[in-house]
């Protein structure tokens, strides 16, 4: 699971990381409500855990932004504030889960796992783009009817870009979800990946589904 934890506080948010790491989650942090919305946007996440008061703004604007923006990543709010109408206005702006503060983690954990057994109902397992097949479920690609090997790595990549069709993505964006938050960007680890995913899947076909944009990371789509 890779999850999303927008929380302000870093004492409360390490804590939960190294809980949830023990348990194979693979966690990103953000600290203020630009880099959660940011980061919940444009980075494929199966939970985002979201605290409701974040620096330069709160949960419930966040949650109502990514439901607008038609993201349909489970999210779960994480808060101190445990008032009925605090609960209700967090479920009425998309959330689909509350958890008031002090909690068990016992139970953050059960509640994150039901949720992430939801994502693929909510999801779509099979993407088409062009004459390009991916199935998520099986991990199974085609192009033009023919099938495609990937390694882990390559399917990670190719999974991020088709979820991210048509949108320019970044190199921090990519290797968060195709590696981890402790992983180096600047490195040209990325460079040789997409190198060996544009051979597999672009070389010998049209139209072209990779495309670099210099200076601000790389777009997928036939257009």
């Amino acid at each position: 699971m890779k999850l999303l934890l927008v929380e302000d506080d870093v004492e409360l948010a390490r804590i939960l990381e190294d809980g949830l790491r023990e348990h194979s989650i693979n966690v990103a942090h953000a600290t203020t409500a630009a880099e959660g919305r940011s980061r919940a946007a444009h980075e494929g996440f199966d939970v985002v855990v979201l605290d409701v008061m974040l620096p330069g703004g709160t949960g419930f604007d966040i949650c109502k932004d990514l439901r607008k923006r038609g993201i349909d990543t489970p999210i779960l709010m994480l808060t101190a504030r445990d008032a009925i109408d605090d609960r209700v206005q967090g479920l009425e702006a998309g959330a689909d889960d509350y958890l008031a503060k002090p909690f068990a983690f016992r139970e953050l954990l059960a509640r994150l796992r039901a949720l992430a057994r939801r994502r693929p109902a909510l999801a779509p397992s099979r993407v088409n783009v062009a004459d390009l097949d991916v199935d998520l479920s099986t991990r199974r690609v085609s192009r033009a009817g023919r099938a495609i090997e990937l390694t882990a790595k390559e399917f990670a990549l190719l999974e991020f870009f088709v979820q991210h069709e048509g949108v320019v993505v970044d190199r921090a964006a990519i290797t968060a979800h195709v590696w981890d938050d402790n992983h180096d960007p600047f490195t040209n680890v990325l460079e040789v990946l997409v190198r060996r995913l544009r051979r597999k899947i672009d070389d010998e076909f049209e139209p072209k589904l990779i495309h670099t944009l210099r200076g601000a990371g790389y777009r997928f789509g036939s257009a």
